[in-house]
């Protein structure tokens, strides 16, 4: 029983870290604003939520900004807002998916997560997290135009990055997991 805990540990840090690594590999999406980047960070939190359950996957992307927030982040509020739009796509896909545990769960899992990822960060965005910025970086103009950089740049990134993580993560799925599992 210990033995399985320990492996257990093991397997989730090293997920931990590798998340923590490609966060640092980031690329901008063309016409939509630079300080919006897509990483796959969240694809070793997803396999965490799939093999180990909520509890791993979450912990995989608490590891993550925490590691992230002390040795890379000039500012809290990029790891605060990479950290709600992991949960924020995560969570819909593990609470579906763990229902049925089907590839029709996990698809349905998907467009529910991409979904719930872009309204949330459409709202946080436009009444909470720009704001923050606006006054950390002191960009006024940022605050004075947040309706146009909600609708024209937060809400097609997040469909977009949503997308993407979710294909990777279906990829990872039905190649990786399977061999991860046993």
């Amino acid at each position: 029983m210990k033995r399985k805990s320990l492996e257990r540990l093991i397997i989730i840090s090293i997920l931990a870290a590798l998340s923590f690594i490609l966060m640092l590999i980031q690329f901008p999406i063309p016409f939509l604003p630079p300080f919006l980047t897509v990483d796959f960070s969240d694809i070793p939190a997803f396999i965490g939520f799939i093999i180990f359950g909520g509890g791993a996957g979450a912990l995989i992307i608490i590891m993550k900004i925490v590691l992230y927030g002390l040795l890379m982040a000039s500012e809290p509020i990029g790891p605060l807002s990479n950290m709600l739009a992991a949960f924020s796509l995560l969570l819909p896909i593990y609470f579906i998916y763990a229902k049925y545990r089907t590839r029709r769960s996990l698809i349905a899992g998907f467009v529910t997560g991409i979904i719930v990822l872009t309204v949330m960060m459409a709202v946080l965005n436009y009444f909470v997290l720009l704001p923050m910025y606006g006054i950390i970086i002191d960009q006024s103009d940022l605050v004075a135009n947040i309706r146009a950089v909600v609708t024209a740049g937060i809400i097609p990134f997040n469909l977009i990055k949503g997308t993407l993580v979710c294909l990777v993560a279906y990829v990872v799925y039905v190649k990786v997991i399977p061999k991860l599992s046993k």
